[in-house]
């Protein structure tokens, strides 16, 4: 098993080796450029993003700075995704996420581990990597950091500042640390979209899912 076979397989590797360094800048240079492009230069930072990216839908918007260990070589997003400043995706391995979800500010989505033995984060530390996938017309709310191995369902809502350590089902929301499911999504979510401030179907722009 070669060095790339060990860092998607979950086993114990050492992300230090050169071979590994010398892609992983490239695709971290390229990101730079992208984090310090024009804000308006729509068109360098969307081919930035092409190239970076394991896929990228159509309409997706990533406000800079956007972080990545691999610089997104191994994101896979679908369309129109959606992520505020400052989000992280530690991506030594592949992270999925369906169409539509928004990331909020500062979320940390997370696929890399280190063992706990002492000894094997010593001098030379080394890691594993475990994917995520996050479903379809999700939201991650503000500060939700996202461990390695998690799946989240589609349409489900992480609260902000929520630690996720176990999956999460479809159409869920779920808060806190570690992060559990508070309730189902249903008829209240129809009426509500805030507290007690109730929806005005007819002020309401075209539903585009």
């Amino acid at each position: 098993m070669n060095i790339y076979e060990k860092m998607h397989s979950g086993k114990i590797y050492d992300p230090g080796e050169q071979e590994l360094l010398e892609e992983q800048f490239v695709y971290m240079n390229l990101l730079h450029q992208f984090n310090t492009a024009n804000p308006t230069d729509f068109e360098k930072k969307e081919s930035l993003l092409k190239q970076i990216f394991a896929e990228i839908g159509e309409g997706c918007f990533i406000t800079a700075p956007f972080y990545a260990n691999w610089g997104g070589h191994h994101v896979h997003f679908g369309k129109g995704i959606y992520c505020n400043y400052g989000v992280t995706m530690v991506d030594d391995t592949h992270i999925y996420v369906g169409d539509y979800t928004q990331f909020g500010p500062n979320v940390v989505v997370a696929t890399a581990g280190h063992p706990i033995l002492p000894e094997l984060r010593g001098k030379n530390p080394l890691q594993y990597n475990v994917p995520v996938v996050i479903g379809k017309n999700c939201w991650i709310g503000a500060g939700a950091i996202i461990l390695p191995g998690i799946t989240i369902g589609d349409n489900t809502v992480i609260g902000a500042g929520s630690v996720v350590t176990k999956d999460i089902p479809d159409n869920v929301i779920a808060v806190g640390n570690p992060c559990r499911v508070v309730r189902s999504i249903g008829v209240h979510d129809h009426d509500y979209y805030y507290k007690d401030r109730r929806i005005d179907w007819d002020d309401v722009p075209e539903f585009r899912l």
